[in-house]
């Protein structure tokens, strides 16, 4: 609950610190994103964000550009500062080191380890006060308070469909629906994301790499996602573009396994009826530090996902164009006979990318 002493100059603040954080999104992994803004006597005089995993934290490097003008200082800082020596030392024992007076964090960190800098601040006589834009701080986070909340990570699955809701043709060809505007578009996602998610049936139609490109991310890529296949049968050709060297590759099987390339990593993680268990190959993830799930994969995996409870989020893109009866929908699921037990949707934004349409939904 925020304060009621919160002043609209430390909304300002925070939503400074907010900013900072958001030029991390794709490189912070498995980290969350964070920043810092550093105040003395109405003036920022520090400012940053975590950049990469193993570097130095937001609060570090604010610390560093203000130097002595941090001491009596207001800190804003997007996540309380950590508590622990992980590969980087406790930014709550920098901040009390240089005798700031106060800090204002938007969210308490969900790290069981990591959390507890809240206290040691106050025990040092720090003010803190937290609570102020959370909301917005956990929505720039949302994989890695999934993990430590619902130990599995935040699941996105990407469509592309016509207006007459079709995603493929009845041959599973699906290469183009949409045009490159949206292409481009999803390679923000797939850069923010930890892994990217798929089936052999995909791999069998498409022959997809599922890497971020920089010619369409248009900046350089610095960190490549995990790309996870799920292919109960293990039916994934050994000469297929998803198990090249451009990135990581996950290939889950129900017990089957076949003679892939050595550094192609196997999980075994059966469920009923010769089926990868879902439930379990997410807890599987969040182990491994994932936090955010790009799904780009077919009707079947959708809809099993979808009737798991995993989906958290759907990212459609709706191109100007008719594919007819016979093509293939959005998400395979048993037959629904009454509108009482249809599946609901909220619309969390609407926007124009090129000539296609995209929007953001959340199951109810």
């Amino acid at each position: 609950m925020t304060s009621p002493s919160i002043s609209p100059a430390d909304h300002a603040h925070m939503a400074h610190a907010l900013r900072l954080a958001e030029q991390g999104l794709y490189s912070t992994d498995p980290n969350p994103r964070v920043g810092c803004v550093i105040v003395r006597d109405g003036t920022v005089v520090g400012a940053g964000y975590h950049q990469r995993a193993g570097e130095s934290h937001a609060e570090v490097y604010a610390l560093r550009a203000a130097g002595e003008r941090a001491r009596g200082a207001d800190v804003y800082v997007t996540l309380e500062p950590c508590n622990h020596h992980g590969r980087t030392p406790p930014c709550s024992a920098a901040l009390i080191a240089a005798g700031v007076a106060r800090v204002v964090i938007a969210a308490v960190d969900p790290h069981p380890k990591a959390s507890g800098g809240i206290a040691v601040l106050r025990a040092a006589g720090i003010r803190v006060d937290s609570g102020v834009l959370a909301a917005q701080a956990e929505a720039q986070n949302p994989g890695f308070f999934s993990r430590w909340r619902r130990a599995r990570p935040w699941v996105r699955s990407k469509l592309a469909m016509s207006l007459d809701g079709r995603t493929a043709l009845a041959s599973g060809a699906s290469q183009w629906i949409t045009g490159a505007d949206a292409r481009r578009d999803v390679q923000r996602w797939r850069a923010r994301s930890s892994a990217i998610l798929t089936g052999s049936g995909t791999v069998l139609t498409d022959n997809p790499r599922l890497t971020v490109r920089a010619e369409e991310l248009g900046e350089p890529v610095t960190r490549q996602p995990m790309r996870v296949v799920i292919d109960g049968q293990a039916r994934t050709p050994h000469d297929a573009a998803i198990l090249n060297r451009d990135a990581r590759t996950l290939i889950v099987t129900a017990g089957a396994r076949s003679a892939w390339p050595a550094d192609v990593e196997h999980l075994e993680c059966a469920g009923a009826n010769g089926h990868v268990d879902l439930v379990k190959l997410m807890q599987e993830l969040a182990r491994r530090d994932v936090n955010e799930v790009l799904v780009e994969a077919g009707a079947r995996l959708n809809g099993a996902l979808l009737e798991a409870g995993l989906i958290d989020e759907c990212i459609i893109y709706i191109a100007p164009l008719l594919l007819g009866d016979s093509a293939r929908g959005l998400f395979h699921l048993p037959q629904i006979a009454t509108m009482q037990d249809k599946r609901a949707l909220d619309i969390i934004d609407v926007r124009a990318v090129g000539r296609d349409w995209r929007l953001l939904a959340r199951p109810k």
